[in-house]
């Protein structure tokens, strides 16, 4: 009879020995489980605002290199005008010193052809009579070797002297941008000065003598002994 008490009671022991050392586990294990879980959540947050950093590094980067290709695209656009204008200013250069040479000699030039355009009172733009007259002038040209067009702008008196001035520019360069453009005269073969009033070739006393005074004289000129002769032969 004792044995058989005895035995569930050693059952029961176990038993309750069983779920406190569970609970006791489960007690000790759950703030350890928690943090783990709170760290893996750490974890993956830091991982994601690592990977949203290195999104925007390379981003940044990419950003900074295309900035960087830019400008130095633009360098070398820049440097490429720089250039193509620099030879364009040693071209002018080369053209204004021959100029300059040519008008330093100019007592050595001689008159092959010339004429003389009028114009309107207090006016520059060329008449139809005008564009004739420069027609003829200019296609003698190619057949000049070596030669220069002197083109002269006049007025009459009427008016001030600045304003004579500034007008008798304006009438020669009137003459230069016909030859140019529809000539194809080069624009330094072309000498051209503005006399204003001081070189009249009728009296500014009287209406006709004006009108002749407003003008602008045109010579095709020449350095060659060659063309020289042809001219002397042909006055």
């Amino acid at each position: 009879m004792k044995r058989m008490v005895f035995v569930p009671l050693i059952v029961w022991l176990a038993g309750s020995v069983g779920c406190a050392t569970k609970n006791y586990v489960k007690n000790q294990t759950t703030p350890l489980v928690n943090k783990v879980n709170e760290l893996d959540d750490v974890t993956a947050q830091n991982t994601k605002a690592i990977k949203d950093t290195d999104a925007r590094a390379q981003a940044g980067i990419q950003k900074a290199q295309s900035t960087a290709d830019s400008a130095d695209q633009q360098a070398l656009a820049a440097g490429q005008q720089a250039t193509q204008a620099q030879a364009q200013a040693d071209a002018a250069g080369r053209k204004v010193d021959m100029l300059q040479t040519t008008v330093a000699n100019l007592d050595n030039y001689h008159v092959v052809n010339e004429g003389a355009v009028q114009f309107g009172v207090n006016r520059s733009n060329l008449t139809k009579n005008a564009r004739e007259t420069l027609d003829q002038l200019a296609s003698n040209a190619p057949n000049v070797r070596g030669y220069i067009f002197v083109i002269e702008g006049h007025t009459d008196s009427t008016g001030s002297a600045a304003h004579n001035d500034s007008l008798s520019n304006r009438r020669a360069d009137s003459v230069v941008r016909y030859l140019v453009a529809n000539k194809d005269i080069p624009a330094f073969r072309v000498y051209v000065i503005g006399l204003g009033e001081k070189a009249p070739v009728g009296s500014n006393k009287t209406s006709a003598g004006r009108s002749k005074n407003r003008r602008a004289e045109v010579k095709l000129m020449s350095n060659s002994v060659e063309n020289a002769n042809t001219a002397s032969a042909n006055p």
